[in-house]
């Protein structure tokens, strides 16, 4: 079993306010400072959560140079989900895209053990263009993600077998491949070729 994870940025996100920290030293951490992180610091930033073993940060980011000093703490990012990783986005060279796009209230997604992938996409009190434009960017996202191994039949063959929209406590209600298809070319026509 291939694992599928991934980041997306919902046109229609919450604005929650997400406290972000970035591990860079030099020009780096100047730019995430000007692009907003929250927390910049290097081996200081390291030393700090070594000793006290706590996170006080949402999301989390780190230049290449610095991933191998970030194994001293690993044990205590991974408890929070929050150790950078490559394939998550948040191991990276432009950090000013990364921490723009964290405060833009940016949603990550993995696949469960059970092949099941949960996503929170949207409030009941958006509207339903508004939850159409994040479930195709969701689709998007998650297509992108798609291991290369799959056969390439069709964009969602063995790879979408379903999909289910719900709120928190309530019912799940089906929602047709066609449907998702078409939220997700429009998303795609819309948000990514403008």
């Amino acid at each position: 079993m291939q694992i599928v994870r991934g980041t997306m940025a919902l046109p229609h996100g919450a604005k929650k306010e997400v406290k972000v920290a970035v591990f860079a030293e030099g020009a780096d951490a100047d730019d995430a400072r000007a692009a907003g992180a929250d927390i910049v610091g290097g081996v200081d930033l390291i030393e700090e959560i070594a000793s006290t073993g706590k996170v006080d940060f949402d999301r989390c980011f780190s230049t290449h140079s610095f991933m191998k000093r970030l194994y001293k703490i690993s044990k205590i990012l991974n408890q929070h989900g929050l150790m950078p990783n490559p394939k998550q986005g948040t191991v990276t060279k432009d950090v000013t895209k990364a921490v723009k796009e964290a405060k833009q209230g940016q949603v990550k997604f993995r696949m469960d053990k059970t092949s099941i992938v949960h996503v929170g996409i949207g409030k009941v009190s958006l509207s339903e263009e508004f939850l159409r434009d994040n479930v195709g960017a969701f689709m998007n996202s998650l297509l992108l993600a798609k291991p290369a191994g799959l056969k390439k039949t069709s964009k969602y063959a063995g790879y979408v077998n379903s999909f289910h929209i719900c709120s928190t406590m309530g019912p799940g209600f089906r929602v047709s491949i066609q449907s998702l298809s078409r939220a997700a070319d429009h998303y795609s026509k819309v948000y990514l070729n403008a």
